[in-house]
């Protein structure tokens, strides 16, 4: 094991994802901390022996205790935090972070962060939708992909450490790209999608369309249940790679369209088989 599991760490941001990165490194015998916004989500993972210690102040012996200090907040939230508090951080604490985007803040967090502190940041591809630290889950991340985006300030050390953690926490794929690579794959895979759900859900506001629906329609708008704070800003975030997807998706969706106003039968069935070929590698073996 490269993380030594002596090593305190902090979760800054005790929702979903941040209750089942501690759940996940609770197994392995680490003292997990939080420092976050609600007593009741403290009250309910220490009852719950989710954390050993939590606070909603910023706690400088909590904080200045952690070698490894995960981030789990909001991209915009994140980056005032280390603005405003990382003089807190202990010397040589290697911090991460679980934020959907990279290009718009990773280079902004090492620019402005001390030289005695390392940021290595990661994208853990897991979620419900459902949201707070009562709903995490020591295997949500089972089966599920971990991206680690470092750049040419992080250390080979703190890449290895990253890349371990994610194999601790269960991750099944654990892959190393740069941060623009990153959002060239999120804005496709995750973002896209997610923009496709929520179009599909609201362009067509016909009363009783529920009760008619069969399950194609409900896997495919799974996603739509959103929470609009956190996307909305992802999308921004996020706003040329994902424009580049969306224009991409467009362009395909309108050459189906004249497909089928010109009867090209031949045409749309080529697509289909193309779509087929192409679905059977994302299925999950």
């Amino acid at each position: 094991m490269i993380v030594d599991i002596s090593k305190k760490v902090l979760i800054v941001g005790l929702g979903l994802l941040g209750g089942s990165y501690a759940k996940g490194l609770k197994r392995f015998g680490f003292h997990i901390s939080a420092i976050t916004k609600d007593q009741s989500s403290i009250d309910y993972a220490i009852k719950e022996n989710i954390i050993d210690e939590g606070s909603v102040e910023l706690d400088k012996r909590i904080i200045g205790d952690a070698d490894i200090v995960i981030f789990a907040l909001y991209p915009h939230t994140f980056v005032e935090w280390i603005e405003q508090n990382q003089g807190l951080l202990k010397s040589g604490a290697l911090i991460t972070d679980v934020t959907g985007v990279k290009g718009s803040i990773v280079y902004k967090i090492q620019e402005i962060l001390r030289s005695d502190v390392e940021f290595i940041p990661a994208h853990p591809m897991a979620g419900r939708e459902v949201s707070g630290v009562e709903n995490s889950t020591d295997n949500m991340f089972f089966g599920a992909n971990y991206i680690v985006t470092p750049t040419e300030k992080n250390t080979p050390d703190a890449i290895k450490n990253c890349v371990e953690l994610g194999r601790l926490l269960g991750f099944s794929n654990v892959e190393v790209l740069s941060p623009e690579e990153h959002d060239e794959m999120i804005g496709f895979l995750s973002q896209l999608t997610h923009c496709i759900a929520v179009s599909l859900m609201t362009c067509n506001d016909k009363e009783n369309m529920e009760k008619f629906t069969g399950d194609s329609f409900r896997d495919l708008t799974r996603i739509a249940r959103i929470n609009d704070l956190m996307w909305s800003e992802l999308f921004v975030a996020n706003k040329s790679a994902l424009l580049e997807q969306m224009d991409l998706f467009l362009n395909k969706f309108n050459e189906l369209k004249g497909m089928i106003e010109a009867e090209d039968i031949d045409g749309m069935r080529a697509m289909m088989r193309h779509s087929t070929r192409r679905r059977a590698l994302f299925d999950k073996k």
